[in-house]
């Protein structure tokens, strides 16, 4: 065990010592990659630009293993998430026309909308406050995801449903939230969610390969998606493109999103004023579209997305005019944690190379003093549980992940960018764990269990 500890204390060593800026940054952009690729074996497209100017962008692996043609900047991914930030632009710039404003109840501009939903107001669909069931974590979505539906068809899923919490008191992520805005904005503009986008910010901004996706449409430079299993790739799973809507249904390439990066640092398309307005974070640092966070001092944009064979990012800091895009077409893959180390790379901060992470040989009975409850944040708690001879975790209403050992504390999935590292007091027992995924390290404390109180 200590030789095998000196052995991990040298690679970490090696790798931060690696980190330091290059004379020359896209050289040192294209050795990351390059390990990125070799080691979690990365299949996609990434763009960094600085000061107005691309300083690296480049394709990895295959757009269509089926027919061998490879990932280009010019490829065109399903962004999922990246989306919500264009709902949210496509909202500032009705706000601005007169057609709306963001504390409207949306009863205003909805029929036949629950008397529940009556305190809700755009702001709170904006910022994921409103207390409305998220559809996607829905027990029938993975059965339903293939079938074609209308947005009538889509809202009554989650129309009748209780909500989750009274509307602004707490955070809580809905895809439902955003799906209702897609229906405000054809409300009040007169127009399909899909011709405002285009009329209103693709067209005015030059974003010739951002669009909606389609099934049906023919669509040169699209990219298939797929799940890695193994050392082997599987087509992902059908999902009509009906369903993730305003929330998650947009195209894009890594070319177009450093544009949509340089549009809005020029402040095009609205007023400072109403850039202010949507970059102002609410509860869990989300503000219209985006999160808006300080990192090393730093406020940094961003957004990442999910969808069905693909994982992307985009991460933005504004005052450093930098702007960094990772698109990929094969899940697993990290573009959170990527994005944030090619932006450490950028602003001469210190990273780590992706490295093979070593398996440890550990007594399960450490595990014992690991299992229980975890709180992240508000409303996501980490369950950790000993399955006989393995330590799995549970994020609330994610699946079961089964961890492996580095070390007695440090703990990792083979497939997902997840570790966790567990702190301890002088018995053993766990008291907290640092989650880390998706390029971000949080601490989450251990929740005390009734009845489980020491007495004297």
């Amino acid at each position: 065990m200590l030789q095998r500890s000196i052995r991990m204390s040298t690679l970490l060593v090696t790798a931060l010592a690696a980190s330091t800026v290059a004379a020359d940054p896209a050289e040192e952009l294209k050795r990351y990659m390059d390990a990125c690729v070799q080691v979690d074996k990365f299949n996609g497209s990434i763009s960094v630009a600085k000061d107005g100017e691309v300083v690296f962008s480049q394709g990895y692996g295959m757009a269509n293993f089926e027919h061998d043609v490879a990932n280009s900047p010019e490829t065109k991914f399903r962004i999922g998430s990246i989306t919500k930030q264009f709902t949210a632009m496509a909202v500032m710039i009705l706000q601005e026309k007169g057609k709306l404003d963001v504390e409207d109840p949306i009863s205003e501009h909805l029929d036949g909308t629950p008397e529940s939903w009556k305190p809700i107001t755009i702001h709170h669909l904006l910022t994921h406050t409103s207390g409305i069931p998220n559809y996607t974590s829905m027990a029938n979505y993975g059965t339903d995801m293939a079938l074609p539906q209308s947005i009538e068809q889509m809202v009554a899923r989650f129309r009748d449903k209780p909500l989750e919490f009274t509307p602004g008191d707490e955070f809580n992520y809905s895809n439902s939230g955003y799906f209702l805005l897609g229906a405000i904005i054809e409300e009040t503009s007169g127009m399909s969610y899909e011709d405002f986008l285009h009329k209103q910010i693709f067209a005015p901004l030059d974003l010739k390969n951002t669009g909606y996706d389609r099934y049906q449409s023919v669509l040169k430079h699209r990219a298939a998606g797929y799940d890695r299993q193994s050392d082997a790739v599987a087509n992902a799973a059908y999902l009509d493109m009906s369903q993730p809507y305003a929330a998650g249904s947009l195209y894009s390439t890594v070319e177009d999103l450093t544009r949509w990066d340089e549009a809005l640092r020029g402040q095009k398309l609205i007023s400072e004023e109403s850039y202010q307005q949507m970059y102002k974070p609410e509860k869990n640092d989300y503000a219209y579209g985006w999160a808006v966070r300080e990192e090393s001092g730093r406020q940094s944009i961003g957004h990442g997305g999910g969808i069905n064979g693909f994982v992307t990012h985009i991460r933005r800091y504004p005052q450093e005019d930098l702007c960094v895009v990772v698109l990929s077409n094969v899940i697993p893959a990290n573009p959170g944690r990527i994005s944030s180390d090619l932006a450490s790379i950028m602003l001469g901060e210190s990273y780590e190379l992706p490295r093979e992470r070593v398996p440890a040989e550990v007594d399960p009975k450490v595990f014992d003093s690991y299992e229980g409850k975890y709180q992240l944040q508000p409303r996501m708690v980490v369950t950790i549980k000993r399955e006989a001879e393995k330590l799995t975790a549970e994020l609330t209403g994610q699946r079961v992940l089964v961890l492996t050992p580095e070390s007695e504390t440090v703990f990792f999935h083979k497939g997902i960018d997840v570790v966790i590292t567990f702190e301890t007091d002088k018995s053993g027992k766990a008291v907290a764990l640092e989650f880390q995924g998706g390029g971000r390290k949080i601490r989450a404390a251990r929740i005390k269990e009734p009845g489980k109180q020491s007495t004297k």
